[in-house]
């Protein structure tokens, strides 16, 4: 009686495959630096740019829309979420769209103020 011989493929090429198609894909990949959740055009500015960090809280603020954290949301949502903010110090960035109306600003800063939340920075466009 002959002996049978176990044959199994060989698995080397397909994992070569595998990790070749991995790395191709991490490097062509791109990765997302800030979450922004509406697309705004910022007015243009020669003054110096500050780094944002993803601990400080970031609100983008369109003609019919507002922001937070790369949510959309409401005012009224707003307000309620700053009343969780226990940190008065902790730094907010907003940025605001060049065709909002004057009203719409002084609502966001009235409601920034109304919380004590003064540690404030305007974003905006480097110009070129």
């Amino acid at each position: 009686m002959k002996r049978r011989e176990h044959i199994s493929p060989d698995l080397t090429p397909l994992i070569d495959v595998v990790f070749l198609i991995l790395i191709f894909f991490m490097v062509s990949s791109t990765f997302k630096k800030e979450e922004l959740a509406l697309l705004l055009t910022l007015p243009d500015a020669n003054s110096a740019t500050q780094e944002i960090k993803k601990e400080d809280i970031n609100i983008e603020l369109g003609k019919d829309e507002v922001a937070l954290k790369g949510k959309k949301i409401s005012f009224e949502a707003l307000d309620a979420s700053f009343q969780d903010v226990t940190d008065k110090l902790k730094p907010i960035n907003v940025r605001i769209d060049k065709d909002v109306t004057y009203q719409r600003v002084v609502k966001l800063l009235d409601l920034l103020n109304k919380h004590g939340l003064n540690n404030l920075a305007l974003e905006n466009k480097k110009e070129e």
